[in-house]
């Protein structure tokens, strides 16, 4: 159930995406999410590389590999549920990456900025788990367009 209301979400999320991408092509929305919330440890590239990597007891993964290392499919609800928070990794015992699924909510008041169009795609509840997931998708739409082949 929860798989299948996933899948739906990331479908609207990514429409919505496309949408407001053919109205301001040069806004990357993913690659802003990427920048702002990721590249400090996974590095502007996303392999791993971030000026904060070598603090960390586990360095980051290298993104651009996660197709490459799931037989060539992008592994997309696997690493939506580890940015969210809902998937450990029991490979890193304790948890070092930020869950973002309570990081990324625009209700607690935490250093990170909604940028305002996430609230049009909140619907007229202005739920703050739409925006969440929002910005979770376009991470994910990020990370897929920058897999190695």
């Amino acid at each position: 159930m929860i798989t299948g209301c996933l899948k739906r979400l990331m479908l609207v999320g990514l429409a919505a995406g496309f949408a407001g991408a053919t109205q301001a092509e040069e806004v990357d929305i993913g690659r802003s999410e990427f920048q702002a919330s990721c590249a400090s440890c996974h590095g502007k590239d996303g392999k791993g590389k971030g000026p904060v990597a070598e603090q960390l007891k586990v360095p980051p993964s290298d993104l651009t590999m996660l197709a490459r290392n799931n037989n060539g499919v992008f592994p997309t609800n696997a690493v939506y549920e580890t940015i969210y928070g809902s998937k450990s990794v029991s490979a890193h015992g304790t948890r070092e990456m930020p869950i973002w699924g309570e990081r990324f909510n625009p209700i607690v008041n935490l250093p990170h900025a909604v940028d305002p169009s996430y609230w049009k795609l909140a619907g007229p509840e202005q739920s703050p788990e739409v925006v969440i997931r929002t910005r979770i998708l376009a991470v994910l739409d990020y990370l897929s367009r920058i897999q190695q082949k």
